[in-house]
């Protein structure tokens, strides 16, 4: 029967923490498994402390260099800066140059703290700055933008939105106008049926003619007897119309008294309307003509002008006056032929000069309108600009008030901002410049090129993109991170701070932690690497480890080739995470002499080690490895995520928990009950705000626990809980709740991630 092979370390004692009078016996390779707080870490502290430690009969243990990657060692080796100074190779520190580096870090601290105030009242003015912009927006609107958005929307086009509108407003001197007047500009240059309309012409009064005979009283010049007897009588108009009337039928007699007339009567009548006379009637006549000519003319002249008004003209006045004036012409023709039918009659026209000067004077006024129309009508671009200008200049009128205060305060805002800035802008170069001391200061002698070349290399072979390393230009021993997007990383993850400072041990393990030292060999101890990682990062952690865990093989295996690396003497992997410890034991149970499995459990706050070796099943007189993680448990998340049905999916939880939980983990069924269902029952009950629970939840945890006492053939029958009530949504979110209670969140996320 094969035995196991010892190696430099053979036995560990642990008496510290949880572990009391505990005992185990490593080989070679060691892979230790357990959850988290069960004394991984301790196990790992105190071999890096070389306490509790029985070393090999032949073996000096000054010759083995125990190197143990831990939180210790992140937390030792990792700074959360783009340049890590001395992340590979450290040589002795001179005590000068490190009370220098102090005293400038100390002084770089107080700037740095006075850089992030002064960042943090700059931030606040910028926040007041916003406020009082948005509430000068806001009042702007609100005051004059959503009267002006009516009443003159083309004017405000593109500026309708209180951002666009107050900023235009800031641009805009601050001239008083007339409301009424611009909006009625506004509507007529941005009318789309405006035209252009005649002017009003005008009519001379003097073209009406006058006649000085009307004022006179006209008779014949005969001096004889009949003649001195109309005129005494003054009846020469009564007689020359009688005679016109009746004379052709008078027959020798007077028409009127019927006695015999003169036989001379008729040449008697003619020497009484001699020729001067008859030239007075007829220049009478010849006026009334004229004067009704010139008047027509005037008139049509004036009422010509009411064809085409524009509409804004009120012309009821000059209609009233173009009616009198055509009133008064009218009745002075009538009295001019009164005058030519009695012409010894004094005739006074009326005067119609005023009424024509009145009408001109209407005509100048509705010209001065009627000609800005015009000219508003023919430029209608160069107007609508002009408009538009001028209700901005009202508009920044109206606000006038609201602008100085918004002006000021944003002044006395932006003083403070500038002069915080320049504050920062000050105290950030004089940062930088002890920032570039203390590089100097810090670094170090030994190259760190190699090594850094070797970690890109690895990053490289392996297929991971996530960062490369690079040296920090002029700053020897220093380097950055580069992201795969050419960007400098500011800042690390907590996983990326845990890989590279893997990476960093996997080149302490390849080589010399110091220049100067001599080359040992190496025991090795990882405690949990792969915390925080994804999942790409993970693989490429288990295949370094994996590559150690070979040499470290090649050390004890006499059969291995000698040319083989062997420079790792001893190795213990620890870990929680079940798919990890599945990844670095990929073959290796069956390595019984070199490579031993042990289960680190917690029960009752006491923690013991337990090596897992059973009979073998094809020699029964042979032990042989086992590893306590499955891949049948794996399997069983798979159809976790696969089972619909209620009863199915019961099932599988409860082989999961009870695999986990108990057969892993360590627990009683009793003590997980008595974990979730008392001392986290709050966490399964939902409270609404007026005091009403909701123990579906609880219920349900209660019952998948329950299944855990029914053993491993336990099956649902209906009796705790009906089955065909249970919502498979509700199921899970038990599910993953009792994982939460349990500190085992990661644990689930890590399985639903791989199984998802």
């Amino acid at each position: 029967m094969p035995e196991k092979q010892r190696s430099a370390i053979t036995r560990i004692n642990l008496n510290t923490a949880t572990f009391a009078g505990v005992m185990f016996e490593p080989t070679y390779i060691n892979f230790l498994y357990g959850r988290n707080g069960t004394g991984k870490s301790t196990i790992a502290r105190q071999i890096k402390n070389n306490q509790g430690l029985e070393w090999n009969a032949d073996t000096q243990k000054e010759n083995y260099s125990i190197l143990t990657y831990n939180q210790d060692f992140i937390k030792n080796n990792i700074e959360s800066y783009d340049d890590m100074p001395g992340v590979f190779t450290i040589n002795e520190k001179n005590i000068e140059i490190q009370k220098q580096i102090k005293k400038k870090s100390s002084e770089k601290l107080t700037l740095d703290k006075r850089i992030g105030e002064a960042f943090e009242d700059k931030k606040h003015k910028e926040e007041s700055k916003d406020k009082v912009e948005i509430t000068f927006r806001d009042n702007c609107w609100d005051r004059v933008g959503k009267d002006f958005k009516f009443d003159f929307p083309n004017a405000l086009e593109g500026k309708k939105q209180k951002t666009t509108f107050a900023n235009e407003v800031l641009t805009k001197k601050a001239i008083k106008h007339n409301r009424t007047e611009l909006k009625a500009f506004y509507d007529k240059v941005y009318d789309s049926n405006a035209k252009t309309y005649p002017l009003f012409n005008k009519a001379e009064a003097q073209i009406i003619p006058s006649c000085s005979l009307l004022g006179s009283s006209i008779t014949g010049s005969s001096d004889s007897e009949f003649s001195r007897f109309m005129m005494a009588l003054n009846a020469t108009d009564w007689v020359k119309q009688g005679h016109d009337q009746f004379g052709h039928n008078a027959e020798g007699k007077c028409p009127y008294c019927q006695q015999s007339i003169p036989q001379d009567f008729e040449k008697q009548l003619l020497e009484c309307f001699d020729e001067q006379y008859q030239e007075s009637l007829q220049e009478i006549s010849q006026f009334r003509e004229s004067y009704r000519q010139a008047a027509a003319k005037v008139y049509s002249i004036f009422k010509n002008n009411l064809l085409n008004v524009l509409p804004e003209i009120d012309t009821s006045s000059y209609s009233s006056r173009l009616d009198s004036f055509s009133s008064k012409v009218k009745l002075n023709l009538q009295k001019i032929d009164d005058k030519i039918k009695e012409s010894s009659k004094i005739v006074a026209l009326e005067d119609i000069e005023a009424d024509v000067q009145e009408l001109n004077h209407n005509c100048d006024s509705f010209n001065n309108v009627i000609q800005k129309n015009n000219d508003v009508v023919s430029s209608r671009q160069k107007n609508q600009s002009d408009c538009k200008c001028e209700v901005w200049e009202q508009i920044a009128f109206e606000l006038k008030d609201e602008v100085d205060s918004y002006r000021k305060s944003i002044q006395s805002l932006n003083d403070s901002i500038e002069s915080l800035q320049n504050e920062i802008e000050e105290k950030r170069d004089q940062s930088s410049i002890l920032s570039l001391e203390i590089t100097e200061l810090s670094k170090q002698s030994i190259n760190t090129s190699s090594a850094i070349d070797s970690i890109n290399s690895l990053l490289r072979d392996s297929g991971f993109q996530g960062f490369l390393i690079r040296e920090k230009p002029g700053e020897a021993n220093t380097y950055q991170i580069i992201r795969s997007d050419g960007s400098l990383a500011d800042n690390l993850s907590e996983a990326e701070k845990n890989f590279i400072a893997f990476l960093y041990f996997c080149q302490l393990v390849r080589g010399k932690q110091k220049a100067d030292e001599m080359v040992k060999e190496k025991i090795v101890v990882i405690d949990d690497p792969v915390s925080s990682m994804d999942s790409s990062v993970l693989f490429i952690v288990a295949g370094l480890v994996r590559e150690m865990v070979e040499v470290c093989h090649n050390n004890g295996d006499y059969e291995a080739p000698k040319d083989n690396p062997s420079y790792i003497h001893q190795i213990f992997v620890m870990t929680h995470n079940a798919y990890f410890h599945r990844e670095v034991t990929y073959n290796q149970v069956g390595r019984f002499e070199w490579v031993s499995f042990f289960l680190i459990k917690k029960t009752d706050n006491m923690s013991s080690v337990r090596e897992c070796t059973c009979q073998s099943k094809t020699k029964p007189t042979d032990i042989e490895n086992y590893n306590p993680v499955q891949n049948s448990y794996a399997a069983l998340w798979s159809e976790y995520n696969e089972v619909q049905s209620t009863i199915p999916l019961l099932n599988v939880i409860r082989r999961i928990l009870e695999y986990y939980f108990l057969q892993i983990c360590g627990y009683e069924g009793s003590n997980i009950r008595k974990t979730i269902l008392e001392e986290n029952k709050n966490g399964f009950i939902n409270t609404d705000e007026f005091g009403n629970q909701d123990m579906r939840m609880y219920e349900m945890a209660s019952a998948m626990l329950a299944y855990l006492d029914t053993g491993t053939t336990g099956i649902v029958d209906g009796v705790n809980y009906v089955d065909d009530c249970i919502d498979t949504d509700q199921c899970h979110k038990t599910f993953e709740k009792i994982f939460e209670c349990m500190g085992q969140s990661q644990h689930y996320e890590m399985m639903m991630k791989k199984k998802a």
